[in-house]
């Protein structure tokens, strides 16, 4: 199947922030698998913790428990505010997983509520109902008719979240900082504000950190900076450092609303994943790579804001650690990030008019210098139309 607009180079090896193409050519990356390889590609402690429990116990199954699995659940909530895990493969599982809790805890504590607040531009997976709680309706329409009980207001809009509540209503669903919506970064009251809201109103409150979490924008779960602590979280993407492996977080009055049978997963939270989960967090809390986000991507920023007098074509940036977003007065993003990848780099045309960069909590100063050098080179003084 033809799923994908794929970027016309066949990637055969990396390391760090470099990879290298099957004729040898070497690349920068700042995709870096849309935001999972926190500590880059082919690092030590990733494969050397897949390497050796490849060697002990790669899958049994969900009937039994296992170390891994153990070790990575206790060290997500002795670092977070949540009191319970279960694992899945994605971070569209995850959320459906969080979407069927907030059902199930609205049918025991809310009178049957069970509608879920969203946002228009949010992004939270492909699966039917995950897709239905995305706020885009290019990713929803051609699937009609889609499950009902989603209702989408704009984001960063807390009136519009109040207007839409209703008795019918259990949770709301966000991301902290919108990814696949355009690294979107709400005023700085905006998720407290939520949170008082729905403690107001008994109402879940779900962040989804599939693309925020694990370190990205500056602390290690983006709830921090916000000072609103979530009821549930969803996770995915840099939790495994480049293996699959997704999570949903909750409190543990909320997660005493699954019963055995509920929900389940094959492949979720088998050893191998668990085991790449547990070294990736490990080494990002003990290294204090979060710090080293906020750091960067304030630099990272700071060398691209430093191009928008040199080129009148970029409209902004805007992001939160080392997730930034360069936007561009026209839809240009194609082919600016062509020729990118023609001179070195690869960087994500995440909407026509829209850049996004995500490298590794790893990145150095000099690879970012670098990027924004390639760039400016790809602007050049002709910019595209």
């Amino acid at each position: 199947f033809q799923m994908f607009r794929r970027v016309p180079v066949t990637l055969v090896r990396g390391r760090g922030t470099r990879v290298w193409d099957d004729q040898g050519r070497e690349y920068l990356d700042f995709v870096q698998g849309i935001a999972v390889n926190v500590l880059g590609h082919a690092h030590p402690v990733v494969a050397d913790a897949v390497r050796r429990q490849a060697e002990e116990l790669i899958h049994t199954s969900n009937l039994v428990y296992t170390t891994p699995q153990l070790e990575l659940a206790a060290l997500l909530v002795e670092h977070s505010c949540l009191d319970r895990v279960f694992f899945c493969n994605s971070g569209a599982e995850a959320n459906e997983g969080a979407i069927k809790l907030a059902r199930r805890y609205g049918r025991e504590r809310l009178n049957g509520a069970y509608e879920i607040i969203c946002t228009v531009n949010g992004f939270h997976g492909r699966t039917l109902a995950t897709v239905t709680a995305t706020g885009t309706e290019k990713y929803r329409l051609p699937f009609a008719p889609l499950p009902e009980g989603f209702v989408h207001v704009p984001f960063d809009d807390v009136a519009a979240i109040q207007a839409a509540t209703t008795p019918r209503t259990c949770a709301v669903l966000l991301e902290p900082v919108q990814g696949e919506g355009g690294v979107n970064v709400p005023a700085p009251d905006y998720l407290r504000r939520v949170r008082q809201w729905c403690d107001q109103h008994g109402l879940l409150l779900i962040l989804d950190e599939v693309q925020t979490g694990v370190g990205r924008t500056g602390t290690l779960w983006a709830y921090e900076q916000a000072g609103a602590e979530p009821d549930v979280m969803t996770l995915a993407k840099g939790l495994g450092g480049g293996v699959p492996i997704g999570a949903v977080l909750a409190r543990e009055h909320v997660a005493a609303h699954f019963y055995p049978g509920d929900h389940g997963t094959t492949f979720g939270g088998n050893p191998l994943a668990t085991r790449a989960g547990y070294a990736v967090l490990q080494y990002v809390i003990q290294q204090d790579l979060p710090a080293r986000a906020r750091e960067l991507g304030a630099y990272l920023m700071q060398r691209l804001r430093g191009l928008e007098d040199r080129h009148a074509v970029i409209r902004g940036v805007r992001g939160v650690g080392l997730l930034v977003a360069v936007e561009l007065r026209t839809d240009a993003a194609e082919e600016v990030a062509r020729r990118c990848l023609e001179r070195g780099l690869l960087v994500n045309n995440l909407k026509p008019d829209l850049l996004r960069f995500t490298p590794p909590l790893t990145v150095s100063r000099e690879e970012i210098d670098r990027a924004v050098e390639i760039l400016d080179a790809a602007l050049g003084d002709a910019p595209p139309k």
